[in-house]
């Protein structure tokens, strides 16, 4: 099903899904945002074990933003520990869980949303539903299909300096000038390409599109469950007594 959703809508359901993450920093709100959504994995198309592989990276980043909210966040209610600029109280720890929670809060509909979008239908949902610029959207769309080629010019270069005997030492300075070569190779590469885009009239005022880009029903129902979501999370935290909206 999520694939039946447009990109741009996709890109609105996160910034929906995001706003009651963002500002609130309460452990209710998160939670109610992440369970949501993990509730909804297997309905667009998601097997938990799928989605459990996916959060494994979260597991390795959630924890060290929860432990610098435990050390160095706002002190407040019962202090457990102090030392230096290092303070541990109720309001930190409280702090620190919803940190953690927050990190995956804001992963999981990242990774339902845009793991399966297709860089040429964002580029189509951009120009024709967005409205943005179509050179704009197509250069971008360029870009990032020629970021896989970065991948084989590294190992290219990589290859070559062994070849030549210079690969096993120096990895430091060995580093800075593949990335220069890089560099250079993105430049020269990113000049063709423009060049060859103008002459095949991308940079034209008016333009047709191969594949149309439009929005439905399934774009509706899915910005109405995003909202929905937004005020079960801010709900739930007012009534646990737990709301607290940054700033206040």
């Amino acid at each position: 099903m999520i694939n039946r959703i447009n990109p741009v809508t996709r890109l609105l359901l996160a910034i929906l899904l995001s706003i009651p993450v963002i500002i609130t920093l309460d452990w209710v709100s998160a939670t109610v945002v992440f369970l949501s959504c993990l509730a909804l994995a297997p309905v667009v198309g998601f097997p938990l074990r799928t989605i459990g592989t996916r959060l494994i990276p979260l597991l390795l980043v959630a924890p060290l933003g929860a432990i610098s909210m435990a050390l160095y966040g706002k002190p407040g209610g019962e202090v457990h520990f102090h030392w230096f600029l290092i303070t541990i109280s109720d309001q930190s720890v409280r702090m620190a869980l919803a940190a953690f929670l927050r990190v995956f809060a804001l992963g999981l509909p990242t990774i339902l949303l845009f793991t399966t979008v297709d860089p040429t239908d964002m580029a189509d949902g951009l120009a024709q539903v967005a409205k943005l610029p179509a050179r704009f959207v197509l250069g971008t769309l360029a870009g990032v299909r020629m970021v896989g080629l970065f991948l084989d010019d590294w190992r290219s270069l990589e290859h070559a300096r062994r070849a030549r005997g210079l690969g096993d030492t120096g990895r430091l300075r060995r580093w800075f000038t593949m990335a220069f070569a890089l560099m250079v190779f993105a430049v020269r590469r990113g000049s063709r390409l423009a060049t060859a885009m103008e002459a095949r009239g991308f940079g034209g005022n008016e333009r047709t599109w191969a594949r149309p880009s439009t929005v439905g029903w399934p774009d509706a129902i899915a910005v109405g469950v995003s909202i929905a979501i937004g005020a079960a999370a801010l709900i739930a935290a007012w009534q646990a007594g737990t709301l607290w909206v940054i700033g206040s």
